[in-house]
């Protein structure tokens, strides 16, 4: 059971090492329409979670492998939140981290939670969703398992950004036909400004769904993000590094099993060693080739 993978090029946070909370299987309270991974029933907590000592013996390795690594970020396959011991795990990080920030990457639900919102001010950056600030929309998309009313979710996140010393950012994710308009854009700006976030990042599906769902093109984001006004907004797209990431098979596998990598990730940040153990992983059958809305990505066969 791997825990940590990577590195990759977050196209939001720059070379970031990955540590997947609940490896063995997804766990997450939510059951966002667009999801990379597979779909699932909501839960309560990650089963069979790695224990503190766990992640932080594999990051350790990684590090010693991966040095020049921008951020250390806690995801999973579902919500990192829901991992049990999240306050002593990010403790521990703190000790070993080295000149690489902390992140996690949330669905938000947490900070709902009076023991988990304080486990994540320990951390420095904190990334939220936040697709929707209409409840009819928001339940559509995100497909809370416990009935989050949206509202209450927005004032506890303006309350935790004025406790919070780190950067808080929030993603807004747009789906075709669910929050693709300026109403929805404008509540949602309402949001922001209530929670003034150090930035919004603005993004679209640009990887297989779980269910039958699509983008929408750059020219509408752009057209959506002029609809936020007084907090930084950003349309995200990949940030590459001058690094070429050497991979082994296994870690390659381990790699497109939690996150697809699209054709410009292997061209810009695989080394050549890296893309031949690729195309012998794909020959092998071990990892195909899909297509998502022209875009290739590899993924785990």
């Amino acid at each position: 059971m791997q825990i940590v993978f990577g590195p990759v090029s977050s196209r939001r946070f720059g070379v970031s090492l990955g540590i997947d909370l609940s490896p063995a299987q997804k766990c997450c309270n939510f059951d966002c329409v667009y999801c990379e991974l597979t779909a699932a029933k909501p839960v309560a907590e990650i089963e069979n979670s790695p224990s503190v000592e766990q992640v932080i013996a594999e990051v350790k390795a990684a590090l010693a492998v991966h040095p020049h690594i921008d951020v250390i970020t806690l995801t999973a396959n579902g919500e990192p939140t829901l991992y049990p011991d999240l306050a002593r795990l990010v403790s521990e990080l703190n000790l070993i981290k080295g000149p690489a920030k902390t992140l996690i990457l949330s669905n938000g639900s947490g900070v709902l939670d009076p023991k988990i919102c304080e486990a994540l001010k320990g951390l420095d950056i904190v990334k939220f969703s936040l697709d929707s600030a209409v409840q009819k929309t928001f339940a559509r998309i995100d497909r809370s398992g416990d009935n989050i009313d949206v509202g209450e979710l927005v004032a506890t996140m303006a309350k935790f950004r004025r406790e919070f010393k780190g950067e808080l950012v929030l993603e807004i994710l747009v789906v075709k036909g669910l929050n693709d308009t300026k109403v929805e854009f404008k509540a949602l700006n309402a949001a922001l400004n209530q929670i003034s976030p150090a930035r919004v990042d603005i993004s679209t599906i640009d990887r297989p769904p779980a269910y039958p769902v699509k983008g929408v093109s750059q020219e509408l984001l752009h057209e959506l993000a002029q609809q936020i006004s007084d907090v930084p907004c950003v349309i995200a797209s990949a940030k590459y590094g001058d690094e070429k990431f050497e991979l082994s098979k296994e870690e390659l596998l381990e790699l497109v099993k939690r996150r697809p990598q699209s054709e410009n990730d292997v061209t810009n940040s695989f080394s050549e060693s890296s893309k031949q153990n690729l195309h012998e992983l794909l020959a092998d059958g071990k990892i195909k080739i899909v297509d998502a809305a022209g875009t290739k990505f590899y993924r785990l066969a």
